[in-house]
C-alpha cells in the first residue's frame, strides 16, 4: 500500500483545546495576495470624496484585487479537511481497552494484575501510557501561541477542573456497587488519585510548554533539544529531587490504627524504620512524605502490598493474613502519592518530547526513527537500573519504572503510528479510535463505576433485584 504523504502538524487554537490536530498541506498559500487585497480595498475605501482618485482609478482597484481574492477562496475550497492525528486516538483507545481489561479480569487472572510491590505487569503499564499521551496531546496543543498569560489561566482552569473531577469520583463519595448510598466524611476524603495524578502532570507540563522553549529553529536532533533545553533541565531537576528525597530522607517508626468493630476500639501497631534509602512497602520515603502531608486518613485503605507473600495466603491475590504476617500489612498506603508524582510528570515530559518530533520533522521516517532511539534508550536504562538495584516499581513510580513504562509507551506509539497514520490501516483500529475520541467519559462511566452505580439504583421490590445482580456483577 502506497504510503501517504507526511503528514503536518495544525496550528492549534487553544481556544478549542484541539489536542490532537494534524493537516495535510500548507494553508498558508496566497498570503501576500490576500494583504495586498486587504491594503488597496482599505485605500479605496478610506479616501475622502474630494480625493484625486477617480471612479474609474477605485474601480480598477477593486478589479485587480478581484482576482487574488478568488483565487484564495477557490484555494480554501479545494484545501482537504483537517484531520486528527489518528495513531493516538488508537492509542488512547487501546489503553483505554487495557483499563478495562486488567479491572474486570484481574481478580480472576493475578499474572495481569498490578505486581503487588516490585515487578511491571499489564496493569502497571496504564497510568504511565495515559500520561506520556497527555504530554503528546500538549505539545500539539501548545505548538503556536498567541498570548502565554491566557493560555497558562486556561490551563489552570483545566487542571482545576479535572483535579475536581477526580476528587468527587475518586475521594470516597461513591460508595461502591453493592451501596444505594453515597457521601463522604471531608476528614476521611482521600486527597489523591487516577485523575489527580494525570491533572498534577497536565498543569506542570502545559506550563512548561507554555513558558519553556527556546526560538530556536529545528533542522536536527541536536537543535531540538537546544529548543527545549529549559525543558530538559526541569526534568532533571524534578528526577533529582525525587532520587534524592526517596533515598535521602530518615524515614523513622511510626503507627496506625485498625477498626476492629463499630463497639471496639481500633487496634494499635507499630512499625519499626528507623532507615534511610529503604523501598520496600513499610519504611519508604514516599509512604512517609504521605503519612505526613496528607494524614493517613486521607490514603487509600486497600494497599497494594497486603497482595505479597508476607501479607496474604494468596498472593498475589488478595488474601487472609499469614499467621506472622508484620504489621504493616493493614497500613493505609497512596499508590498515587505526592513524591511518586513527581515522576509521573515527568512521563508527561517525555511525552512532550515525542510530540515536538511530529511538530519540527514532517519526514515519517525521521520520526519514526528519533521516537525508536529516544524509546529504546528509555527501555535499556530501565532495565539497567533495575539490574543494578533500582527495581521497577509502580507504587513508588521509581525511576526505572518511569523509564521502563514511558519507553515502553513510545515504541506502541511508534507501531501504531506506522499502521495507522502511514499505512492508513484505519478500519481495523476504528473501535479504539472512538474509544480514544472518549477515553475520559468511559474512564469515568465504567472504571470510576459511575455507570454500574446508577444501573443499581433501579430495582424491583428491593435493592437486591436490579440488573447488576441479575447478571452477576453486584453480588
Amino acid at each position: 500500500m502506497a504510503l501517504y504523504e507526511p503528514i503536518k502538524v495544525h496550528e492549534v487554537d487553544e481556544e478549542h483545546g484541539m489536542a490532537d490536530s494534524v493537516i495535510i498541506n500548507n494553508t498558508n498559500k496566497n498570503v501576500n495576495d490576500v494583504e495586498m487585497a486587504v491594503r488597496i480595498c482599505k485605500f479605496t475605501s478610506s479616501a475622502p470624496p474630494n480625493d484625486a482618485v477617480s471612479d474609474a482609478t477605485a474601480y480598477s482597484h477593486l478589479e485587480a484585487t478581484a482576482l487574488p481574492l478568488s483565487k484564495v477562496r477557490h484555494q480554501q475550497q479545494q484545501q482537504p479537511q483537517q484531520q486528527r492525528l489518528v495513531s493516538l486516538d488508537v492509542f488512547r483507545g487501546l489503553t483505554v481497552v487495557l483499563m478495562i481489561l486488567v479491572d474486570e479480569a484481574g481478580g480472576l487472572v493475578p499474572a495481569i494484575n498490578h505486581a503487588p510491590w516490585n515487578g511491571l505487569t499489564l496493569a502497571d503499564l496504564v497510568m504511565p501510557f495515559f500520561l506520556f499521551m497527555v504530554g503528546v496531546s500538549l505539545s500539539l496543543v501548545y505548538k503556536k501561541l498567541s498570548c502565554r498569560a491566557i493560555a497558562t489561566k486556561k490551563a489552570l482552569l483545566r487542571g482545576l477542573k479535572l483535579l475536581a473531577l477526580g476528587l468527587f469520583l475518586q475521594g470516597g463519595f461513591f460508595h461502591g456497587i453493592k451501596e444505594l448510598t453515597f457521601g463522604v466524611d471531608i476528614a476521611k476524603m482521600r486527597w489523591m488519585g487516577i485523575l489527580q495524578r494525570i491533572a498534577i502532570g497536565y498543569l506542570v507540563a502545559a506550563l512548561c510548554e507554555i513558558w519553556l522553549k527556546g526560538d530556536e529553529t529545528v533542522t536536527s536532533g541536536s537543535s531540538l533539544l537546544r529548543k527545549y533545553k529549559l525543558q530538559l533541565v526541569m526534568a532533571v531537576m524534578i528526577t533529582v529531587t525525587y532520587l534524592s528525597l526517596l533515598y535521602g530522607l530518615h524515614v523513622p517508626d511510626w503507627e496506625y490504627q485498625v477498626s476492629t468493630g463499630p463497639s471496639s476500639a481500633p487496634k494499635t501497631f507499630s512499625v519499626k524504620c528507623g532507615v534511610r534509602g529503604d523501598t520496600g512497602p513499610a519504611c519508604n520515603a514516599v509512604g512517609m512524605i504521605d503519612r505526613k502531608l496528607l494524614g493517613l486518613q486521607h490514603l487509600y485503605r486497600r494497599p497494594i502490598y497486603s497482595r505479597t507473600a508476607q501479607c496474604s495466603i494468596n498472593s498475589p491475590d488478595y488474601g487472609r493474613l499469614p499467621a506472622h504476617a508484620p504489621s504493616w500489612c493493614q497500613a493505609p498506603f497512596d499508590p498515587e502519592g505526592v513524591l511518586s508524582s513527581l515522576m509521573a510528570i515527568v512521563t508527561c515530559l517525555v511525552g512532550l518530547h515525542y510530540g515536538h518530533i511530529i511538530n519540527h520533522f514532517k519526514d515519517h521516517r525521521n520520526r519514526v526513527l528519533h521516537w525508536t532511539i529516544s524509546s529504546t534508550s528509555l527501555v535499556v536504562l530501565g532495565l539497567a537500573l533495575d539490574l543494578f538495584g533500582m527495581h521497577i516499581n509502580k507504587a513508588l513510580y521509581t525511576f526505572s519504572y518511569m523509564c521502563m513504562t514511558a519507553g515502553s509507551a513510545g515504541i506502541i506509539f511508534a507501531g501504531i503510528y506506522l499502521m495507522v497514520d502511514v499505512c492508513g490501516y484505519r478500519r481495523p483500529t476504528i473501535v479504539l479510535e472512538w474509544m480514544g475520541k472518549h477515553a475520559l467519559a468511559i474512564f469515568v462511566l465504567i472504571a470510576c463505576n459511575l455507570l454500574p452505580v446508577i444501573l443499581h439504583g433501579f430495582y424491583w421490590g428491593k435493592p437486591q433485584n436490579n440488573v447488576l445482580t441479575l447478571i452477576g456483577i453486584g453480588k
